[in-house]
């Protein structure tokens, strides 16, 4: 088990882009994800897709990446949940972050100003060089996919 001694600190910086704005935390230490808040009152209705302003942007260091995540909670109880999951921040975007919502419940649901709507996980991405080939290495699963190894 890893000590707290040896993890590793990534200063992400970041702009409040509203006065309603509220940097990102967690709810308990030990969280790996950061909740992120809308800065508006919203009737999501039923099957509607919406991108919810934070009113925040970030500055991810380069070898890193944001992933915008579902809050459990919300989608259990409510049927609310990110539309592209996990949605991407590159460390090269500047703009404000946003929470793409769909709502997958029978009733309109009201997002309001300061509701923790998603969150924030930092993860590191390794450099990829892409190389083109004739032939690839033989596995056990070869080819099958999609539903190939069972229900």
């Amino acid at each position: 088990m890893e000590s707290e001694a040896n993890l590793v600190t990534v200063k992400v910086r970041v702009k409040r882009l509203s006065p309603d704005a509220k940097v990102p935390r967690t709810a308990k230490k030990g969280d790996v994800a950061f909740d992120l808040y809308s800065i508006i009152d919203y009737e999501l209705r039923p099957g509607e897709r919406f991108a919810v302003p934070t009113g925040i942007a970030v500055e991810i260091p380069p070898g890193y990446e944001g992933q915008v995540r579902p809050r459990s909670g919300l989608a259990l109880k409510e049927g609310i949940t990110v539309l592209n999951t996990p949605g991407t921040i590159d460390s090269g975007y500047r703009g404000e972050v946003k929470t793409i919502m769909i709502n997958h419940n029978g009733e309109s649901f009201k997002i309001t100003k300061g509701m923790r709507i998603s969150q924030l996980a930092i993860r590191p991405v390794p450099e990829v060089e892409f190389i083109e080939v004739d032939d690839l290495s033989d596995t056990e699963r070869g080819e099958g996919g999609f539903g190939s190894t069972g229900a």
